[in-house]
């Protein structure tokens, strides 16, 4: 299979902004994907950068690396994004697979991930945003519809398996229904809050529930607990100063030493842990003192080309 939908390249390295993003992905076969990852072997950590539309080819991408991925021991995996969205089958596809492989999924500074997009971020472990967020309204290019009423009938089908969607991946259904509010050719730009409030940046809470029952099991409370203040650390201290993810990350490696991490005994679990398999930390900066599916019907897009509007009225309550 081609990557006909965008381009990809892969990197065992997280610093992109010194070494880049990586060699070019140009095939999807397996022995293209083992001869691009055997490098990542030794580090047991990979990051795949994909620019362009969520398609069929992508949801292929997804699962095939992940899948030799797995056959190799790589198991820290960084999906980083630059998206305008594309079809909405394909990004739930995908993101249900993102969803039982433990991916991180990034989207930098002067990136983009529209509509379809978004689906993605509610299925990743983690999620590091800098770049920009936007959604609208869903359109089914296939529809015979005639009348209002015949197309939100149509609608009401993928925007409810939309909300099934959003909700078993620990993200806001309000979302899918802020999205049903927006024209098609515009875009509902998301801020930081927003994204926060509705369970689609920072750590996925659904996945953060499981962690805690096993690394307590694991690990042990004091690590839990310590895991806890550092996420609560890292919000206000980190996220609410840096605006670029390389700071972003390099903020929150250095906040980590204070509460004790990466662990001694779960050196793998402690948070940001990919940096360390990666042998990749970016250049620290000064620590904090304080220490204490089945595929949609028809053919859902996202309607790439829209032109973003900077207006962000309040999203409906409920």
């Amino acid at each position: 299979m081609p990557l006909a939908s965008g381009e990809a390249w892969l990197s065992c390295d997280l610093d992109y902004s010194q070494h880049g993003d990586g060699e070019p992905l140009l095939a999807l076969d397996r022995e293209a994907l083992e001869s691009a990852l055997a490098g990542c072997v030794e580090r047991g950590v990979l990051r795949l950068r994909y620019r362009g539309r969520i398609a069929s080819d992508f949801a292929a991408l997804v699962e095939r690396t992940t899948r030799v991925a797995d056959a190799l021991g790589i198991r820290k995996r960084v999906l980083d994004l630059d998206s305008a969205g594309g079809m909405v089958e394909d990004a739930i596809r995908a993101g249900d697979f993102i969803a039982e492989s433990r991916w991180t999924i990034w989207v930098r500074e002067e990136s983009i991930c529209h509509s379809a997009c978004v689906f993605l971020l509610s299925a990743g472990d983690v999620r590091r945003i800098a770049g920009h967020v936007g959604i609208h309204r869903l359109i089914r290019m296939s529809s015979t519809a005639t009348t209002r009423a015949e197309l939100n009938a149509e609608l009401r089908v993928v925007h409810g398996r939309v909300r099934d969607y959003l909700e078993r991946n620990g993200s806001s259904v309000a979302v899918a229904d802020l999205m049903m509010a927006v024209p098609n050719r515009s875009l509902r730009m998301l801020s930081a809050d927003e994204l926060l409030r509705f369970g689609l940046d920072g750590v996925n809470p659904a996945q953060d529930d499981l962690d805690r029952l096993r690394l307590q099991r694991e690990c042990g409370q004091d690590f839990v607990s310590r895991r806890d203040a550092f996420a609560r650390a890292f919000d206000r201290k980190c996220r609410e100063h840096e605006s670029e993810l390389d700071q972003l990350n390099a903020c929150g490696l250095a906040l980590r030493r204070d509460f004790g991490f990466p662990d001694a005994e779960c050196p793998a679990e402690s948070p940001l842990s990919e940096f360390d398999l990666a042998q990749a930390e970016p250049e620290p900066v000064e620590a904090s003192p304080e220490a204490t599916g089945q595929p949609l019907g028809g053919a859902y897009v996202d309607g790439q080309g829209a032109a973003a509007t900077q207006t962000t009225p309040e999203p409906p309550s409920g």
